[in-house]
C-alpha cells in the first residue's frame, strides 16, 4: 500500500477514538454529575420544613378538592414529597433510562455521521479469469 492510502484510514481510525471519546463523556458524565447533585439534594428536602411545606400543599388542595370551583383539585395521596420519594428510591432507574436512550440516541448519531462523512468506495472488479 502507498502512503496516501493509509492516510484516509488513520483519519478513520483518529475519528473512531474521538466519537468513542466523546459518547462515552455523553454517556457516563451527567450520571455521576446526577447522583453528586442528588446527595445534596436529599440533605435539603429531607428537613422537617420540606415535609410541613408538602402537608400545608395537600391542605390546600384538600380545601380546594370541594366543589367551589370551576376546576376540581386532586389530592396527592403521598405523604412525602414526590422529590424526595423520586430521588430516595429512584436514582438507579434515572441512570439507567440516560444511559439507554441517551447511549443509543448518540450511536445512532455517531453511525449516521460516519456514514455521511464516508469516502465511497470504488467497486471491485475481478479480472478475467
Amino acid at each position: 500500500m502507498t502512503p496516501s492510502a493509509t492516510t484516509p484510514r488513520r483519519f478513520a481510525r483518529a475519528g473512531l477514538a474521538v466519537f468513542a471519546a466523546v459518547w462515552l463523556m455523553l454517556v457516563a458524565v451527567p450520571p455521576v454529575a446526577f447522583l453528586r447533585w442528588r446527595e445534596s439534594r436529599l440533605a435539603e428536602i429531607s428537613v422537617p420544613a420540606a415535609q410541613q411545606e408538602w402537608d400545608r400543599f395537600r391542605d390546600d388542595m384538600r380545601d380546594q378538592a370541594g366543589d367551589r370551583g370551576p376546576v376540581r383539585r386532586k389530592v396527592p395521596r403521598s405523604a412525602e414529597p414526590p422529590e424526595l420519594v423520586w430521588l430516595r428510591d429512584y436514582p438507579l432507574v434515572a441512570v439507567a433510562a440516560w444511559v439507554i436512550f441517551v447511549g443509543l440516541l448518540a450511536a445512532v448519531i455517531g453511525l449516521l455521521v460516519r456514514g455521511a462523512v464516508a469516502t465511497p468506495r470504488s467497486p471491485r472488479v475481478s479480472g478475467p479469469g
